[in-house]
Parts: C-alpha cells; structure tokens; sequence
C-alpha cells in the first residue's frame, strides 16, 4: 500500500511570505460619530482612546494610527475623508488590520460595506 507524506507549507497564503517570516500586523482602527453634540463628542474620544490602548497593548500588532470623521453621517462614504484615507492606505499594503466599533461605524450603506469589505479582503486585509 501507498504511504502519504504530508507536505507542510513553506509559502503564508495571505502575506505571500515565508512562514517562518516573523512580521507584525499593521492594524488601525476606524472610529465615526455622526453629530457633534456633547454627548457624540466624549464617544469619539473615548473610541480613539480606546482604540489607541488597544492596538498598543498588542506586542505582535503595529500601530499604524486611528482613522477617524466627526460629525459625518454613515450613509455614504463618499464625504467621509477619514475612512477614504484608511481604505486607499489598505489598498496601498500600509494596513493588515481595520478595526472598528460595529459594522454601522464602518458603513451603515450596505453596497458601500459590502465594496469595500470586498476589495479590503482581495488585498488580504
């Protein structure tokens, strides 16, 4: 009878590296408010404080900073520069990792979500 040798991987199928390649993961985290009442603004800073703790208590993560729009509604992401910016520095390999809230913090517009979640995990983030 046959004998099966088992092949171990050499090649990470997402960073397209060697496995023994010990990199970290370049992770931000995405944080929005949609009004800029008292109350929207001390969530905002409590995100970003959060957000910044978090992703610095990681000792295998790289913090690559918060992308953030205050005062900008979730509907489109057409005017929010804060989530643009972090999408084409995904597109540009300066991220691995997006953080954020929920899903309606990243993008309350289901195609809107659903193109970028989609180009974002083509690139391997």
């Amino acid at each position: 009878m046959p004998k099966v040798v088992k092949i171990e991987p050499t090649i990470n199928l997402r960073t397209h590296e060697s496995i023994n390649t010990v990199k970290k993961r370049r992770v931000c985290a995405y944080a929005r408010v949609s009004t800029s009442s008292n109350e929207q603004e001390a969530s905002y800073e409590a995100q970003v404080d959060y957000y910044r703790k978090y992703i610095m208590s990681h000792p295998d993560w790289e913090y690559v900073g918060i992308y953030t729009d205050e005062g900008i509604t979730g509907t489109s992401t057409k005017h929010r520069s804060g989530f643009n910016d972090m999408i084409n520095d995904a597109m540009n390999n300066k991220i691995d990792l997006i953080l954020a809230k929920s899903v309606s913090r990243f993008a309350r517009n289901t195609v809107d979500s659903l193109i970028n979640i989609r180009k974002l995990k083509d690139k391997g983030v």
